[in-house]
């Protein structure tokens, strides 16, 4: 062979070699750029610090974690990436129904108890300064009727308008306007007719008035206690409790020594459980039956709607005014209402075809040869009905039972 020829030979397999592994080093630092690119290292605590070796946050001082920046996945708010079978599809034969476009109504059963009414409480106060001298009514919860003794009061100020009085009547018995404005005063002073035509008879004072309870009612407290009474004004651990004003306190003028709550007028107090609110509205017709009668049912109106929310036991509360002069209900009896709800048009299912995936609930689709999941939005439930406000149409089969189609192992995932 020719020696130039050879010496092509040489130079051209070197040529090809040198490209070869030129090109399999750039192709090797290029796949390695690609992956040395995709893994970067940040702080989980500093999301904004990007390095691309490891090492310890500057801000913190953690340990950086390792970010894969390729391949990951986007956030998305569909259930889709909840769902693991094959196609997000269930394969069997299941029962099937349809959504109903219809009108439901029910009635809700509401539990509630009787209480007292604050509008018609009556304060008792003081109409002149004094010393308590004898109580007549000592526990919280005691019953009083019209005109009983409520507590002896003495007041040197009743003792001087009294003496005036006497002095009038016996020595200017012409001054009737006079006599009759000195009257006006021990009246305002809380002496009643009687006790007035007493002292005129005997022309002998007594500073010591006692004063009467002007209503039945039930003695809720003393000024002092009103707070602490009307939080447990149905507790009836303490139907015994004393009252904190004793014999021989001294009262000032206008201060309220009793507080009693009338139960000729009370309230029916009723709660609402969480999404039966929007079903009641005021003046709607009320049935209800005490647990003294149960099957004895009493017909009323809603008056009053609360709009404050119980966060404790998740209800709206509603009042019903109740006349108890002949129901003569004690306080704290529990009741039970019932309440007949107006025609809601919509699209229902029962609640066995949808199931609910933590904030979203879904329905199962039947398809060819089995059944596809779909989430569904829902309104109110009323009886074993719910609601279908969006996505679902009502020639849509699903399968009647959902629970039967759902597998914790291979439906939902779990890690």
């Amino acid at each position: 062979m020719n020696k130039y020829v050879k010496y092509s030979l040489i130079t051209i397999a070197v040529l090809v070699v040198g490209f070869g592994v030129y090109y399999g080093v750039d192709k090797f630092n290029s796949q390695g750029d690609h992956e040395h690119q995709a893994e970067v290292y940040t702080c989980s605590m500093h999301p904004e610090i990007i390095r691309d070796e490891p090492g310890n946050c500057p801000i913190c001082g953690m340990t950086l974690i390792k970010k894969v920046t390729e391949g990951q996945p986007t956030e998305s708010s569909s259930i889709d990436h909840l769902l693991r079978p094959t196609d997000s599809f269930v394969v069997g034969e299941f029962q099937t129904t349809t959504a109903k476009d219809t009108a439901i109504s029910s009635e809700i059963k509401l539990p509630g108890i009787v209480a007292y009414d604050p509008n018609s409480s009556v304060n008792i106060a003081a109409r002149i300064s004094g010393r308590i001298e004898k109580m007549y009514v000592n526990y919280k919860y005691q019953k009083v009727n019209k005109g009983q003794r409520l507590f002896d009061l003495y007041s040197p100020e009743l003792l001087t308008a009294q003496q005036n009085f006497i002095y009038l009547i016996t020595n200017d018995a012409e001054n009737a306007s006079i006599i009759k404005a000195s009257k006006q005063k021990l009246l305002l002073y809380g002496m009643t007719l009687n006790q007035i035509n007493s002292l005129a008879a005997a022309k002998r004072t007594n500073p010591v008035i006692t004063i009467y309870s002007p209503t039945n009612g039930i003695v809720q407290g003393t000024e002092s206690m009103t707070t602490a009474a009307e939080g447990s004004m149905q507790n009836n651990t303490t139907t015994t409790t004393s009252l904190t004003l004793k014999e021989g306190d001294y009262i000032k003028q206008n201060e309220v020594v009793f507080k009693l709550v009338n139960t000729d007028k009370v309230w029916g107090v009723f709660n609402v459980m969480q999404g039966q609110s929007s079903l009641i509205k005021i003046n709607q017709p009320i049935r209800f039956s005490s647990e003294l009668e149960e099957n004895d049912f009493i017909k009323a109106k809603v008056n009053f709607i609360e709009t404050q929310f119980s966060a404790t036991d998740k209800t709206n509360r509603i009042r019903v005014y109740l006349n108890n002069n002949n129901l003569k209900f004690p306080i704290g009896l529990r009741l039970q209402g019932i309440v007949a709800t107006n025609p809601i048009q919509g699209i229902w299912v029962r609640k066995q075809a949808l199931v609910s995936i933590g904030s979203k609930k879904v329905v199962f689709i039947k398809m060819e040869n089995g059944f596809k999941v779909k989430e569904i939005k829902t309104g109110i439930e009323i009886n074993d009905f719910v609601q279908v406000i969006e996505g679902l149409d009502v020639n849509e089969a699903i399968a009647d039972n959902a629970q039967y189609l759902m597998d914790s192992e291979s439906f939902i995932k779990t890690e």
